[in-house]
């Protein structure tokens, strides 16, 4: 279920825009199609914006939310009429016609969320990090660091400083740790860890 902002300057329902939005789960917010709005936007997952009528506003709020950076994906909604408007300089995601079904607006919604999530973790040269406290572990590259000390660690000490920095605060038994100190892979030998309960 998406967080939807619906930018329109009609006064009504947002099943007045796109019926088949009120169909689906989203949560739905609709708020005057005006640059200002977005001084306060609530936090969203994608924008809809209703480009039905008056093309040349909609398409000079669409450059504007693109060149400001609302930071989620923009959808129009138009007409079948209205389409031959549409193209890269619009700084948009995508286009639906306001008559599309429930299941293609929220295919559409799908999709450019993910591609957007996609985006993101590219563009996120922390993407692959665990972090928890001092340490950092890069699980694309297989390194752990300790205040940006590189840390040498085997396979197995390696995953299991991965797994308690996935779960921090977490109390784990000495049989957990066993557990997980001697689960093989594929590429390297078992070796023993040895864990001495102390208390």
């Amino acid at each position: 279920m998406a967080k939807v902002l619906l930018l329109t300057n009609t006064h009504g329902a947002s099943a007045e825009v796109l019926p088949a939005l009120g169909l689906l789960q989203h949560t739905v917010r609709i708020l005057p199609a005006e640059a200002s709005v977005l001084v306060d936007a609530p936090e969203v997952d994608v924008l809809l914006i209703d480009a039905r009528r008056e093309l040349p506003a909609a398409k000079a709020l669409t450059k504007l939310i693109t060149t400001t950076g609302i930071g989620c994906p923009i959808i129009a909604i138009t007409t079948e009429g209205g389409l031959s408007a549409f193209n890269a300089d619009w700084g948009i995601n995508d286009v639906m016609l306001d008559t599309a079904g429930p299941a293609e607006v929220d295919a559409r919604i799908r999709i450019v969320l993910g591609k957007q999530a996609a985006s993101d973790l590219h563009n996120d040269p922390h993407s692959g990090e665990i972090r928890s406290g001092d340490v950092s572990i890069d699980e694309s590259t297989y390194t752990a660091r300790l205040k940006g000390e590189v840390l040498d660690l085997t396979f197995k000490e390696f995953e299991l400083l991965k797994y308690l920095a996935q779960h921090p605060g977490r109390v784990f038994s000495p049989a957990i740790y066993s557990l997980k100190a001697h689960t093989t892979s594929p590429s390297k030998p078992s070796t023993l860890v040895s864990i001495n309960n102390n208390g």
